[in-house]
């Protein structure tokens, strides 16, 4: 990032973070270009801080506390935070806590299963 911010922008949602680098998906440039915009918006003091304070903070124990039922919604492809170090750790630390998993979903899941995500949404308001 220090030698192609730039690059680093357009690189990581080409890629992994989309899931973009899997055979059978399809690009889309628009959110490749929406994401570099957001990267290009903040400074590389704040992107870096953003990304060493939420992969170093361990929230075991807020996760405990949460007395309400919470969805945990994650991607089994997703590269960039991987299932077993996220997904399925915080659904079993929340005493309410259910998951559902993205067969093939990706770390950006809100935006490419934007319908199933926003329907299990729904429906676990409405439960």
């Amino acid at each position: 990032m220090r030698k192609d911010r730039a690059q680093f922008f357009l690189d990581v949602p080409s890629g992994p973070f989309f899931g973009f680098n899997r055979s059978g998906v399809q690009q889309s440039e628009g959110q490749i270009r929406s994401w570099w915009q957001q990267g290009m918006n903040t400074s590389f003091k704040s992107a870096y801080d953003s990304i060493k304070d939420f992969s170093e903070t361990d929230f075991t124990e807020d996760l405990k506390k949460i007395d309400i039922p919470v969805l945990v919604l994650h991607g089994d492809d997703d590269q960039v935070v991987p299932i077993g170090a996220s997904g399925l750790k915080s659904a079993k630390l929340l005493p309410q806590g259910s998951l559902k998993i993205y067969k093939g979903g990706s770390h950006a899941i809100h935006n490419i299963n934007v319908d199933e995500v926003n329907k299990d949404l729904l429906d676990f308001i409405k439960s």
